[in-house]
């Protein structure tokens, strides 16, 4: 086994959208494990949007991502030695080891978890068994609550989260439509997830042109909103939005280089008794064990499906995580680490 660790850092807060000067590679011995602790190699790293929040200093729910040290994110590897009873070489599992390749874990502190990869690949604990298919999970059922026959929008629908949102739809009898950016992105989410319609929003950049499409792909209004662009999205949902529809902020994508995000018609809310919650899966835990129990079984009989957008090698990292706030990535962007 080699004896060092490349990690990337941040090296500077990014002054409007990020740029690769904004991260640094550098190279560290890797540290010996003391008792209690294991050393886990990590094979995937998850690159997700709620990373671009934590670059900036901000105010924000969660603390800023520190300057100079390793970027942080979820990762699924394997144990390559331990000092914890709990764990073994070999053991699979799943973590915050960051953006780098090896990564010391004291256990008994949290933060670890052994996966079983018999019939869910080591990667989907990234993806639709992982936090995002938990968020997705938990936005739907907990706050849309979808009724069958309803109909629930799905924004940024062909991503980790927005794919997995519209097939549990489906599958409580609901109508799902999703947006998504071009094409492609669309027929993918129809032809390859299921989704009853997907409108797209490049071709409909006005908020009224796309309340139109919107009106056409959703005859019978809108019950449901799984929010994760907000902006001019987020108007035209409200202007088809039936009474007391709901809303699940999950993200507002649009939001997150600085740009003000105003609406436009908030009394929307007002008029249709809409109910709007936003909502942070990781203070969500005790939703965490239904929904993976859910999620693991649809993704191992096949009725769940999913794809992954892969970089190859820890310093293709930056550029994948801009081509992902750039929307160039379909369904979950990972990183496999050599």
């Amino acid at each position: 086994m080699t004896t060092t660790n490349a990690q990337i850092l941040l090296a500077s807060r990014p002054d409007g959208e990020p740029t690769l000067d904004n991260f640094r590679l550098v190279e560290t011995p890797i540290p010996t494990i003391g008792d209690g602790q294991v050393l886990v190699r990590n094979r995937f790293l998850s690159l997700d949007p709620y990373m671009r929040g934590r670059m900036s200093d901000a105010k924000s729910y969660a603390a800023p991502q520190p300057l100079d040290q390793v970027m942080l994110g979820g990762t699924a590897g394997e144990v390559v030695e331990s000092r914890d009873p709990g764990f073994a070489a070999g053991d699979q599992v799943v973590g915050f080891g960051g953006w780098q390749q090896y990564v010391v874990v004291t256990p008994s502190r949290g933060g670890l978890q052994k996966v079983d990869t018999t019939h869910v690949p080591l990667s989907a604990y990234l993806g639709p068994v992982g936090m995002p298919g938990v968020t997705a999970w938990y936005g739907l059922t907990r706050i849309i609550a979808p009724k069958a026959g309803e109909t629930v929008v799905v924004s940024a629908a062909s991503g980790a989260v927005g794919s997995v949102v519209g097939q549990l739809a489906k599958l409580r009898g609901a109508r799902a439509v999703g947006i998504a950016g071009g094409p492609t992105k669309c027929g993918y989410v129809v032809d390859e997830l299921g989704f009853d319609a997907c409108v797209d929003y490049k071709a409909h950049r006005e908020v009224r042109d796309l309340a139109r499409a919107l009106k056409e792909a959703c005859p019978d209004g809108i019950d449901g909103d799984f929010e994760n662009v907000g902006g001019t999205i987020l108007d035209a949902i409200m202007l088809r939005a039936n009474a007391f529809a709901r809303v699940a902020l999950c993200g507002m994508i649009a939001g997150y280089n600085g740009a003000p995000i105003p609406m436009a018609m908030p009394q929307l809310l007002l008029t249709n008794r809409m109910k709007l919650e936003g909502f942070i899966v990781s203070e969500h835990m005790d939703a965490w064990p239904a929904a993976l129990q859910e999620l693991g079984g649809l993704v191992a009989t096949g009725k769940l499906r999913y794809t992954e957008t892969i970089a190859e090698g820890l310093e293709a990292a930056p550029e994948a995580f801009l081509g992902l706030l750039r929307g160039r990535n379909l369904g979950k962007q990972l990183v496999r680490l050599s």
